[in-house]
């Protein structure tokens, strides 16, 4: 048992301070909760201290660091007990970590597969609590002109306008469309909505010329492909 978790942060062993820790042992030797009491900061701790806030927000996001990626300021004060400028600093770091994801995924030569595309969506829509309805532009050969979004919407789903999508792709001499969007929810397969709306972006795509090679459904870490699954 470490008996400094019963004590004030100030009156712990110097070694034990995440701070302290992280620069004498590195960043692989402290917890979620320790790493997230360092971004929280001790700034307006009295009788508790930041990890202890961390342990709150971890144990009200089930340990899954993910989770927390998607709560708001609000939340985070909330739940963790802390101030609007700490919160604030928790929901930098998570975005920062997620556009480092977005900088390392290169928009590769030719999409060859769903997965390609897949790995293309999920620098952009991992974490969103909210719907987001993106296109990836593709030239004749299926090497990919750029990725563009097309609308947000709230939880449980987003406007889609077919003219949007069709006059981007057409602006950027597009000869091939990958539709892909996000459920919140966590579940993959397709709604009555979502295949309503594939259906008549692939006819549309077939009278100006666009095939709309695939659309996806990203939740977490597994994605529904309509091409894979034949229900294109």
């Amino acid at each position: 048992m470490n008996y400094n978790n019963h004590l004030p942060m100030q009156m712990w062993c110097e070694d034990d301070k995440p701070a302290s820790k992280i620069l004498l042992k590195g960043k692989a030797a402290l917890s979620d909760a320790e790493l997230l009491s360092i971004i929280i900061g001790n700034d307006g701790f009295r009788n508790r201290s930041s990890l202890d806030a961390a342990r709150l927000i971890l144990n009200h996001a089930k340990d899954n660091l993910a989770e927390i990626a998607k709560f708001s300021v609000s939340e985070l004060t909330t739940t963790g007990k802390i101030t609007t400028a700490q919160a604030t600093r928790v929901i930098t770091a998570f975005e920062i970590g997620r556009r480092r994801s977005t900088s390392e995924v290169i928009l590769k030569e030719k999409i060859a597969s769903s997965k390609d595309a897949y790995e293309i969506f999920r620098s952009v829509l991992t974490d969103k609590p909210y719907e987001e309805f993106w296109v990836i532009l593709l030239n004749r050969a299926n090497k990919v002109l750029q990725k563009v979004q097309i609308s947000e919407g709230g939880i449980s789903g987003t406007v889609v306008d077919p003219k949007k999508i069709f006059k981007i792709a057409l602006e950027n001499h597009s000869s091939g469309i990958i539709l892909g969007h996000n459920h919140p929810s966590g579940a993959t397969f397709p709604s009555e909505a979502d295949q309503k709306i594939t259906k008549k972006l692939v006819n549309a795509g077939v009278l100006l010329e666009i095939t709309v090679l695939d659309h996806l459904i990203l939740a977490n870490d597994i994605f529904y492909s309509f091409a894979d699954e034949g229900t294109l």
